[in-house]
């Protein structure tokens, strides 16, 4: 997929310029005519580094795939063409890298190209995971079932995403609010006390001096602190970029005193509800697993599914490697076996998806609860030393003139 200047001309016989996305040169011709334009010139343009999309973070918000993927289900189940319903959400939609994505799979899909061939086109935008189950309702001609519930899937993961993230926000939040505070007052406050101090003499408080040190090296060294900042964030980047690292990122993580109980129901719940969707939709458990652990996005949970995976392949149940974990605890394990047993192994999963999507909401509820007033009572404790050591000597001071 390329993109072509172009210049046409209107039915009322005016000059129009502009950019095009095509295939290939051959295809902006007949591109141009539903339009209602006679192409009279086209320059394939050239790629820079300016004009390549480059993404930071996700491509498209998961709000606007949702509303995309339910606005499709509702076209098609009203008799609306895959093509015509492609062309009319791509007005509809509000996401720009949306827009610019669909009309590239109209372009595949008025070549006779599967909807599923012209998504996998676009990995960026449109996971494995979603092109998958695509793939599978386009086989089973249940095409509009399955995108309502990858709505509904991508809806639940946005839900229990969002809850993990307001309940990490106000602590970080709190967080940056005292390393300002702190800074503001070590750099700017305590140094005019310092002065004055100094002038009356005496032995300054074992507080005070700690804090002076503090500020003198805050002033001296504030470009240390930088830096280790930056370090920190680039460390914890590269870390993410190897397997290996990563690991022992994610294992940190899942360890993590208060906050690691709640990554691990998440994850738990974004696995189970993933592998349920998977197979409810007919892909099979070995394809469901090398796609949940790609989209899992923790390698200690992926490394566990990749053996349960090579267990399933010498015949054994799924299980075992999840039995001998210990992030998988035997509410899990034994719903997984009751479901291979019994053969409804998609409506154990999902039960077990429903059963952590509520205990993930719950406890960031609790957490609410419990992590504002230590906050609180932290942000408070370190500006009442700052402030204590301040005090204490004018006391001093103010008794000695009196």
């Amino acid at each position: 997929m390329g993109q072509f200047n172009y210049v046409a001309r209107d039915r009322q016989g005016k000059k129009r310029t502009g950019v095009i996305q095509a295939d290939k040169k051959a295809a902006v011709g007949p591109l141009l005519r539903e339009k209602g334009l006679r192409l009279l010139e086209v320059h394939q343009k050239r790629e820079t580094i300016w004009s390549q999309d480059i993404y930071l973070g996700a491509p498209v918000k998961l709000a606007d795939f949702v509303i995309y993927l339910r606005q499709f289900s509702t076209l098609i189940k009203a008799g609306v063409t895959i093509v015509d319903s492609t062309k009319i959400l791509i007005d509809q939609t509000e996401s720009k890298v949306l827009k610019k994505t669909l009309a590239q799979v109209e372009v595949d899909l008025r070549e006779g190209n599967p909807l599923s061939s012209a998504y996998g086109k676009h990995p960026k935008i449109f996971s494995s995971l979603f092109t998958n189950m695509v793939h599978a309702g386009e086989v089973s001609g249940s095409l509009e079932e399955t995108l309502e519930e990858m709505a509904d899937y991508f809806e639940r993961q946005q839900r229990t995403r969002q809850k993990v993230k307001s309940a990490m926000t106000y602590p970080i939040v709190i967080g940056i609010l005292a390393l300002v505070v702190v800074t503001f007052l070590l750099i700017s406050i305590v140094p005019t006390f310092v002065g004055m101090f100094d002038q009356f003499g005496g032995e300054l408080p074992a507080i005070t001096k700690f804090v002076m040190a503090a500020s003198d090296w805050m002033i001296g060294q504030w470009w240390l602190l930088l830096l280790m900042i930056i370090g920190v964030v680039v460390g914890l980047y590269a870390m993410q970029q190897k397997r290996d690292m990563k690991f022992y990122l994610d294992y940190a993580l899942l360890k993590m005193p208060i906050f690691g109980k709640l990554f691990r129901k998440a994850l738990l719940a974004r696995m189970t509800r993933t592998l349920s969707s998977l197979l409810g939709n007919s892909v099979t458990i070995l394809q469901a697993m090398t796609l949940t652990e790609k989209v899992i996005e923790n390698e200690v949970i992926a490394r566990v599914l990749r053996k349960s995976r090579t267990t399933l392949e010498q015949g054994r149940s799924m299980t075992e490697p999840m039995i001998k974990h210990w992030a998988f605890p035997p509410l899990v394990t034994q719903m997984i076996a009751v479901g291979e047993k019994t053969g409804s192994l998609d409506e154990m999963l999902g039960k077990i998806a429903d059963f952590y999507e509520s205990e993930v909401e719950t406890a960031t509820d609790q957490l609410k609860s419990l992590i504002e007033p230590l906050l609180i009572v932290f942000l408070a404790g370190i500006i009442g030393v700052i402030v204590l050591s301040i005090m204490v000597p004018m006391f001093e001071i103010f008794n000695n003139v009196n």
